[in-house]
């Protein structure tokens, strides 16, 4: 099936995404059975495959439905102008606090696992997560330069590159198995050092 076929809605559609969210957080995509879901949501296999007759489409939409809550309630940090080093700080904090979840690391290992067989399970993610935050940040962005507190010539490159630094150390050890979690001052300490090398590059003298 093609992952931009819409996904039928119906009465119990947002009681079996939360039972699938559950899930997926527990077990996590591979772990995830059908019955465990259907149980979970309170409703048969026969009502989940009519609303998902895949796990992939189920597991993409729990995905989406979860990173644009994230992804909101970054931007509400975002559109707020304030200094950058605060805006910038509690934004990081938010977005690698979703990265680093587990239900985040099982999102970006079946992006990645399933990317030669579907495709569009990844750029469908991307489009309606990564790609919203990164416009989010260009519009901050784009304030800050106009207020006198940033100097960007490339705005969508600054935003890339805030997002890597986020990335440090506690994203590439726990995408190769080298830990499970992350602490909030681990996170803090990564971000905190994410914003102060932004900064240098990018503040105003």
């Amino acid at each position: 099936m093609n992952d931009a076929t819409p996904v039928k809605k119906g009465r119990k559609f947002d009681q079996v995404l939360e039972g699938a969210r559950e899930v997926f957080t527990a077990d996590g995509y591979e772990g995830a059975s059908v019955d465990a879901i259907a149980k979970a949501a309170g409703v048969s296999k026969a009502t989940l495959y009519s609303y998902f007759p895949d796990k992939r489409l189920l597991f993409l939409e729990v995905a989406k439905t979860e990173c644009l809550t994230q992804i909101d309630e970054a931007a509400g940090i975002l559109d707020a102008y304030d200094d950058p080093r605060k805006v910038l700080s509690d934004a990081g904090r938010r977005m690698m606090g979703l990265v680093l979840s587990p239900f985040g690391q099982a999102i970006f290992r079946m992006c990645v696992a399933e990317r030669d067989r579907f495709p569009e399970l990844g750029r469908e993610f991307y489009r309606t997560g990564p790609e919203v935050f990164h416009a989010t940040m260009c519009a901050y962005f784009e304030q800050a330069v106009e207020k006198g507190d940033l100097v960007i010539d490339d705005l969508k490159l600054a935003s890339d590159q805030f997002i890597e630094l986020c990335h440090a150390q506690l994203f590439t050890e726990m995408i190769f198995g080298l830990r499970e979690s992350a602490t909030d001052e681990e996170i803090a300490r990564v971000v905190d050092g994410a914003v102060e090398t932004f900064m240098a590059r990018y503040a105003a003298p």
